[in-house]
């Protein structure tokens, strides 16, 4: 499905539980200006679609402790499909790396980290990146400040 075949108002029932997925059925129902029985049956078609694929709460990082975002840099040695396919389940059972991205014309991947301090980092990479075969370089960016840090998508 794309977004053309959405109509107006699954549109606003989208951008709607993006906002806050935490509404009532009613609340949304009221946003949107639509019957809650109407609601109902678009959020639940958009799950079925596969359009809605989870509804989470978004931490703080820096409240719980987690201060360093590292943007990280990975080149492969041999970029087979199974070398890539091998990294990429590595990077599947690390918890601190809450992005994955294979990227073309550069490195491999670009991963996105988040960890309490510097320690934290380091384990990570040696447990993660340097100790696993056919990695070949990785190189870390560490944010100072996030600007901008969203989960919306644009729907219009």
């Amino acid at each position: 499905m794309t977004l053309d075949a959405l109509d107006d108002l699954d549109r606003r029932i989208l951008n709607q539980l993006q906002h806050d997925a935490n509404l009532t059925n009613q609340a949304l129902a009221e946003r949107v200006h639509a019957s809650p029985p109407t609601c109902l049956r678009r959020v639940r078609r958009l799950t079925e679609l596969g359009i809605i694929t989870k509804q989470v709460a978004i931490l703080d990082p820096s409240k719980l402790g987690s201060t360093l975002t590292a943007i990280i840099e990975v080149t492969l040695d041999h970029q087979s499909a199974e070398n890539l396919q091998a990294f990429e389940e590595i990077v599947l059972h690390e918890v601190a790396i809450l992005q994955c991205y294979r990227v073309s014309t550069g490195p491999d991947f670009v991963l996105i980290a988040q960890v309490v301090d510097m320690p934290a980092y380091h384990a990570l990479v040696h447990r993660a990146l340097t100790a696993a075969a056919n990695v070949r370089n990785v190189r870390t960016f560490f944010s100072v400040h996030r600007s901008k840090f969203d989960t919306r998508l644009a729907l219009n």
